[in-house]
This record gives C-alpha cells, sequence and structure tokens, in this order.
C-alpha cells in the first residue's frame, strides 16, 4: 500500500507560480514511477509530468519548459514547481504513483489550483 498526501494549490493570477509537494508513505517506493495528473472541470485526467526513482522524467507538451518536477528519494516527496501559469493550467492536481513491476496504481485526493486574474 502507498499514502500519497498533496500539499499546495490555491488561486494565482496568469504569469504567476505555484508549487505543489506530495508525500509518500508506504513500502518499496523505488519501484513506483511517481507523478501529477491534472483534471479541469468537464475533461478527462491528463498527465502533467512523472519522475521515476533514478531521475527519469517525462513531462506533457503543454507543461514543457514551465512545469519541473522534483523527486527526494530520501524524505519520500515529488515536487511540481509550476512557474508561468496559464487560465488553462485551472483543474484539480492529483499526485500519483505507478508500480513500474505490477499493474498498480495509487492515487492522492488531489488539490485544486486556480489561475484566475
Amino acid at each position: 500500500q502507498v499514502q500519497l498526501v498533496e500539499l499546495g494549490g490555491g488561486l494565482v493570477q496568469p504569469g504567476g507560480s505555484l508549487r505543489l509537494s506530495c508525500a509518500a508513505s508506504g513500502t518499496g517506493l523505488g519501484i513506483y514511477r511517481l507523478g501529477w495528473y491534472r483534471q479541469a472541470l468537464g475533461k478527462q485526467r491528463e498527465l502533467v509530468a512523472t519522475i521515476t526513482y533514478g531521475g527519469t522524467i517525462n513531462y506533457a507538451d503543454p507543461v514543457k519548459g514551465r512545469f519541473t518536477i522534483s523527486r527526494d528519494n530520501t524524505n519520500n516527496t515529488v515536487s511540481l514547481q509550476m512557474n508561468s501559469l496559464k487560465v488553462e493550467d485551472t483543474a484539480v492536481y492529483y499526485c500519483n504513483a505507478r508500480s513500474i513491476l505490477k499493474d498498480i496504481t495509487y492515487w492522492g485526493q488531489g488539490t485544486q489550483v486556480t489561475v484566475s486574474s
């Protein structure tokens, strides 16, 4: 079992920055790819960014160059630094842990990010 707890989120103006953090707990976290997904109102959940235990990173095209994902394997956290935020980044952001060995996925409870003037 893996538990994920997100921190951060909130309201920010276009062009601003926010940082999301996710604390992961459980056993065997080294076999999990950690990441962030988001779901805007009325839309499907979509990938934002993922990072493996070894540091391999994948970004969705809409956030490349603006968002930075990082992982602290000592403290079992994954963070998402979001810069140059746009109105279209408004969504509920979910922390995700997906096993690279089995078909197992865990989700956090989600945190709202609203970009508005």
